[in-house]
């Protein structure tokens, strides 16, 4: 492992530990070079299928533009680093569990969308509004309505008797 610093080779592992419910391993390594300390993760090499776009062509899965679209959603938004981390390896798991050698984009937007659903609407609006590239502003305006309908009818209703409410 190449030290990120001085760029030397040679380092010790001074500190492993498992993260993500043991599907990586943290490790603190120290340069024995420069004697400054750098972390890095290891984790299984996992096969993915192959992505097929809007226009047919096959590229192979790239976590990385799932966190980057999740993060650019995301931005100044209440939803932590974990959040973003978890949403992404609950997508990867579905797309190994499925099984397929190919998989439509389309699977992975809408997976990405319904997870940005559960964790923050105005992140879910934004990144709804680059993935279904809406052609006016009445598209929009439905798909606003649709998210604010289902947002009242999971608020839990006001019980009488509780809260200060006459019973």
């Amino acid at each position: 492992m190449r030290c990120p610093f001085c760029q030397d080779t040679e380092n010790k592992v001074i500190d492993s530990r498992e993260s993500h419910e043991g599907s990586v391993i943290r490790r603190r390594r120290e340069c024995l070079q420069c004697k400054r300390r750098f972390t890095t993760y290891e984790r299984v090499e996992e096969l993915y299928p192959l992505i097929v776009k809007k226009d047919g062509r096959r590229e192979a899965f790239d976590r990385d533009k799932i966190v980057n679209g999740l993060k650019k959603a995301c931005e100044k938004r209440p939803v932590s680093a974990d959040q973003v981390e978890q949403t992404v390896e609950a997508i990867e798991r579905m797309l190994q569990g499925m099984g397929e050698k190919e998989v439509p984009s389309s699977v992975i937007g809408e997976e990405v969308m319904k997870h940005l659903r559960a964790l923050d609407e105005v992140a879910y609006v934004r990144f709804a509004s680059v993935y279904r590239s809406f052609r006016d502003i009445a598209e929009f305006m439905n798909e606003l309505r649709e998210l604010a309908d289902q947002s009242k009818e999971a608020r839990p209703k006001p019980q009488p008797g509780k809260g200060g409410q006459p019973s």
